[in-house]
């Protein structure tokens, strides 16, 4: 998060200035959101409306808030409750230009990260049973999993600022290290909308919380009664990209690691976090704005700032093992740890019926 977007940082008199152009444009965006939100609550514009449950996972904050790897972990629960569950991703960053295109039918994936995007890969890496379908509108996406594969809930991946689509929950995602930052949206903040948005939500996933005590206060007051649920992203196994490449290993073999941190993210602090609460301590970082496209260029050098490196699954599947055979490039896989999870999928339940 660049330095700006942290909540209680002092401003000085300069800053304010030379941020004045951002603060006007993050008025006028905020302004759009509002309407945009407002066109479809207020009856201005229709509702698609699907004759099957929708269930969306979403987040205010630009930038990873958990989002992907919490409707990962909706859908897999759902379908394992009986459930014929496809998931729905737009795809950012994708090449093709099908209006809908099957990335996974829940056996197999057809697709790759030129065509797809990453996330979709990282949703069908970690929900491997659920169909993945990716497409621009939403609403024609269900229609599809409908039609293919006789869907009765679909799970939007990033879907809360996707108002055309009439939802029977929306859940909202915040990265409990980052909470709403300076509260303030974009350019001059992290929000994609502002906070008021919250009082659509029915659900709130803290992950890797806790909130800060003022962030705590400020959901409280905008949120209306919703379910919260906590939610941490635990390591779980490294594995290896190119030479050498060591498959099956433990997170814990980070535990007094020195390593690099490759990522493109919206938030690589939290990343940057999650090495360091595993005990490695990151000597060398190279970073790039989220869903950057990744060549071999990118990765000359690493060696001469440490000897071993790590990076995201959302990274790798962007990473040919060919340019990482130099490298000591290693993966770090996680794992969705949600506490008290079928107490949440109970009312989560409930409220599909």
């Amino acid at each position: 998060m660049p330095a700006p977007w942290h909540a209680g940082r002092r401003e000085g008199a300069l800053q304010k200035l030379l941020w004045l152009p951002l603060g006007l444009a993050s008025r006028g965006y905020s302004l759009g959101a509002r309407v945009h939100r407002a066109v479809y609550s207020g009856g201005w514009a229709p509702l698609r409306r699907l004759p099957c449950r929708v269930v969306s996972v979403g987040s205010l904050v630009a930038g990873g808030s958990g989002k992907t790897p919490v409707a990962a972990w909706v859908a897999s629960l759902l379908r394992a409750r009986g459930y014929r569950v496809v998931l729905a991703t737009r795809g950012y960053g994708r090449l093709r230009g099908d209006a809908v295109h099957t990335l996974s039918d829940g056996r197999r994936v057809r697709g790759d990260v030129v065509g797809m995007g990453d996330e979709p890969l990282v949703l069908a890496a970690h929900a491997a049973d659920v169909p993945v379908l990716v497409g621009r509108d939403r609403g024609v996406v269900g229609l599809r999993a409908i039609s293919s594969f006789g869907a009765d809930v679909l799970v939007l991946d990033d879907g809360f600022q996707h108002h055309r689509l009439a939802r029977d929950v929306d859940i909202v995602t915040l990265d409990g290290g980052v909470g709403f930052g300076n509260r303030r949206v974009l350019p001059r903040g992290p929000l994609r909308e502002p906070v008021s948005a919250l009082a659509r939500a029915h659900a709130v996933g803290i992950v890797d919380g806790p909130l800060s005590d003022a962030d705590t206060v400020l959901l409280e007051r905008q949120a209306v009664s919703p379910r919260v649920f906590q939610a941490r992203r635990r390591p779980a196994r490294l594995r290896g990209i190119g030479v050498p490449a060591k498959q099956g290993e433990s997170a814990t073999a980070l535990a007094g690691a020195r390593v690099g941190m490759l990522a493109a993210l919206g938030q690589p602090s939290a990343f940057r976090r999650t090495l360091e609460e595993k005990g490695a301590t990151v000597i060398a970082e190279r970073t790039f704005r989220d869903h950057h496209r990744y060549r071999a260029r990118d990765l000359k050098k690493l060696r001469r700032e440490a000897d071993v490196w790590v990076t995201t699954e959302k990274d790798a599947v962007k990473i040919l093992p060919r340019w990482a055979r130099e490298i000591d490039l290693r993966v770090l896989t996680i794992d969705l740890v949600v506490a008290a999870e079928d107490v949440f999928l109970d009312w989560l339940e409930e409220r599909l019926r």
